[in-house]
């Protein structure tokens, strides 16, 4: 068992008098429980205990009597804060040397306790199996954790309160959960891979219409297609119990597909076969395979899945084609030039069948995409809202354009009732709808519905377990004020994926509105390469949020000279960073420009600490009462603005490498 004291590095930047008597407090109050259940502690580490239990059930009793005896009991010195842990608790080997012990065990309960809710538990799988029926509490599994120095995912579980002991899956959703591996391309022409990657998403949107049956969306499967892994490191890593495999051969007219249902628990093909057909005969295939499915897994498709599921998309195959290459594109979208590209084939889709509607839907989505990110608001959506118009007119149960739609009303329009409207149609029509989840998520965040927000992401991660919705939901728990809950996600995050470039900075701009000014200035100073545009941007924010402005002063500049970039900078960016380097006038000047040209970005940017200088500014009021937005937020009171002074705190940015992830939150329509 590893247990730590929630912000206890907090209190003692505060008040280190204070937080010592609290330590020696919480070090009194946790040694006798520990000995009530056998527990031999073996070390302290600060605030931290590591102890060791005969048994795992002996384990988990003693966390529960401890947050239970910590539920309702204050900090020392009649303090206004609760006194609060989280524990993590796994069984394994360990390895003893002297007075310790080391092992992966003690590594793994130590690095699952921050994925505890404050006052909460957190247990392994392995725990969770001898334990489960014999402790009257509720068990959430979460998704599969990946953990620093641990080679393999990590399952693991929230102890709830008292209750029934079945595990409940973390969206609350009954049923099975699937994966729909990337098909293997084994045709003769290697430039028929779009075949296999297009058909790909296409078997992830039929089987979304199986009731009770959860599809992990494209984006948390795509990394297995060039690095695939065995069925139970799937299972593992996405939290699934049935995957589909297989692979697809496309001779001229000709299709081969070959495919097989396996259960997870057993590793053993649940059922299996092969289609040889003409490519016309594709979309029967697609309907197939959803029904032997659901048979499988005793499910039933959902409502008028039937006939979705069996009707073509188009009678015209060269259409069709180009639609799925135009997928492929928005699949690997990373660049302004794959815009053109992708427009091109679906232009073309369109031109050879004017009826298609999931085609002119997508082409629709690509352009939000692009919306504000590689290409002016202004120049794309007009035409993305025509596009999905269209689409609604020839389906009006496409579920795609449904969520297009309201990503429009949302993001262009900041009609967020009508919005909210549009995402819940599409979800209804398809249970499985990632960008949907994920974009109501983000505007629910923008409105400050804290708890209906929380709950929507927790539902796109479980769909989504690879994209970056953790992210923004610890940006939720920030915004909300739950300081320890967004810095536990992103922390963990980062350490499930420390190649990625933007989470340093988010977790600096974090610690900073959480107060924790010098650990801040640590992320800031630490190692790393900037390599993109959108990298640099974003330290030079953080930076000029520190009070060392170089960069951003230099960034500025070279805007307002109109120098070339290769990534689109908006005037609301441009915004947030003359507001962060203290101006007044210029950043209300570009956001009042932004929305005039149509750049409606400041939704997801208006609660930054950013903005905290203008923020009660009546201008900024104004501009927020347009947005329809709440004029309610309040600059940061734990967030104190440093004298700018670069002198004493030099920038250093590394020299650029290859393309990596963007760093800020993006308003992409597909899952990133």
């Amino acid at each position: 068992m590893f247990t730590d004291m929630v912000d206890f590095a907090g209190l003692t930047q505060r008040d280190e008098a204070r937080a010592l008597r609290v330590l020696d407090e919480h070090n009194r109050l946790l040694r006798p429980i520990f000995g009530r259940f056998g527990g031999r502690e073996v070390k302290t580490v600060g605030d931290a205990f590591l102890v060791e239990f005969a048994s795992a059930l002996d384990a988990v009793q003693c966390a529960v009597a401890i947050q239970d005896t910590l539920a309702n009991r204050t900090l020392g010195d009649g303090g206004s804060g609760p006194l609060r842990l989280r524990i993590g608790i796994h069984v394994g080997d360990v390895v003893e040397t002297g007075d310790d012990v080391l092992g992966d065990a003690v590594n793994i309960a130590s690095r699952i306790q921050p994925l505890a809710d404050p006052g909460g538990i957190c247990l392994t799988q392995q725990v969770y199996d001898q334990v489960q029926n014999k402790v009257d509490r509720t068990f959430l599994r979460l998704p599969p954790a990946n953990l620093k120095h641990i080679r393999t995912p990590v399952v693991v579980y929230k102890l709830g309160p008292p209750g029934r002991t079945a595990p409940v899956a973390a969206d609350g959703a009954d049923g099975h959960h699937l994966a729909v591996l990337p098909l293997s391309n084994i045709s003769p022409d290697p430039n028929d891979e779009y075949f296999a990657d297009g058909l790909t998403e296409e078997l992830i949107s039929v089987l979304s219409q199986v009731r009770s049956l959860s599809v992990i969306a494209r984006s948390s499967v795509a990394p297995y297609k060039v690095a695939p892994k065995s069925i139970a490191q799937v299972g593992a890593e996405l939290g699934v119990d049935t995957v589909l495999e297989g692979s697809v051969r496309k001779a001229g007219q000709r299709i081969r597909i070959s495919l097989q249902l396996v259960d997870v628990a057993t590793q053993r093909p649940i059922w299996a076969s092969s289609y040889n057909r003409e490519l016309d005969d594709v979309f029967q295939v697609q309907s197939d395979i959803a029904e032997r499915t659901a048979e499988a897994l005793r499910l039933r498709l959902a409502g008028d899945a039937e006939a979705t599921a069996a009707r073509r998309l188009t009678p015209n195959l060269a259409a069709y084609e180009h639609y799925l290459r135009g997928l492929a594109v928005m699949a690997r979208i990373d660049e302004s030039r794959k815009v053109d590209e992708g427009v091109r084939y679906f232009e073309e889709a369109t031109r050879l069948d004017p009826t298609f509607a999931e085609a002119y839907a997508a082409w629709g989505n690509l352009y939000v995409m692009a919306a504000g990110d590689a290409r002016p608001m202004s120049e794309v959506v007009p035409r993305a809202r025509q596009l999905v118009e269209r689409a609604l007119a020839l389906d009006p149960e496409c579920a795609d354009a449904h969520a297009t739609l309201g990503n429009i009303l949302f993001q262009a329009d900041n009609d967020w009732a009508a919005a909210e409207a549009e995402f819940r149609r599409a979800i209804a029509l398809n249970p499985s709808d990632v960008v949907g989840r994920r974009f109501y998520g983000l505007m629910l965040l923008s409105l400050g519905r804290w708890d209906d927000g929380r709950e929507v992401l927790r539902q796109t991660i479980r769909l989504d377990p690879a994209g970056h919705q953790r992210m923004t939901l610890a940006m939720l728990e920030v915004y909300a004020g739950n300081y320890d809950d967004g810095l536990a996600l992103t922390r963990a995050e980062l350490a499930a994926n420390p190649s990625d470039h933007r989470h340093p900075t988010v977790l600096g701009m974090f610690l900073l509105a959480a107060g924790r000014a010098e650990e801040a200035r640590s992320v800031a100073d630490g190692p790393g390469t900037v390599r993109t545009e959108t990298e640099r941007f974003d330290v030079a924010l953080l930076n000029a949020l520190l009070g060392r402005t170089t960069v951003a002063r230099a960034i500025v500049g070279e805007y307002e000279r109109g120098e070339p970039k290769e990534e689109y900078l908006s005037p609301t960016d441009m915004a947030i960073l003359t507001a962060a380097l203290g101006e007044v006038d210029r950043p209300l000047d570009l956001l009042e420009r932004a929305y005039r040209e149509g750049d409606r970005t400041l939704w997801l940017y208006f609660r930054g600490l950013w903005f905290d200088r203008i923020r009660l500014h009546p201008r900024f009021v104004a501009l927020l009462r347009q947005y329809h937005l709440p004029t309610d937020v309040r600059p940061n009171a734990n967030f104190h603005w440093p004298a700018p002074d670069d002198a004493r705190s030099a920038e250093t940015f590394p020299s650029r490498g290859s393309p990596g992830s963007p760093s800020r939150p993006r308003r992409r329509h597909r899952p990133e």
